[in-house]
């Protein structure tokens, strides 16, 4: 008989609960102080419902990609993004770029 239990610190229960949990990273990039971008928030379930609350009332487009999302959520907060992202991470920020441009034209319209 051994002195540790084999079954796991969660139930499969716990497991698709926190498969389900919606996960969020929030990135930023300042040119004049950073070399790449980098993490400035990141979360799940609650603190996720957060950052994504925050970004839209701030008018901070929000960009929804599961697999860049657990990338990027191995990452530190204050870490620069590693090269192996940087094409990923490019495309979000030209989709940003798009919206913010989109957005200026149509309120100069009005």
């Amino acid at each position: 008989m051994t002195d540790h239990d084999d079954t796991p610190p969660f139930s499969s229960a716990d497991e698709e609960e926190n498969k389900n949990r919606k996960y969020a990273v929030a990135l930023g990039y300042s040119p004049e102080n950073e070399k790449a971008p980098g993490i400035r928030a990141k979360g799940r379930g609650y603190v996720a419902d957060e950052i994504i609350a925050a970004a839209k009332a701030n008018a901070i487009p929000v960009q929804e990609d599961e697999s860049l999302v657990q990338l990027l959520s191995e990452l530190e907060i204050n870490q620069q993004i590693p090269d192996s992202l940087y094409q990923v991470v490019a495309e979000v920020f030209a989709f940003i770029y798009r919206i913010d441009r989109e957005q200026t034209e149509r309120s100069k319209m009005e």
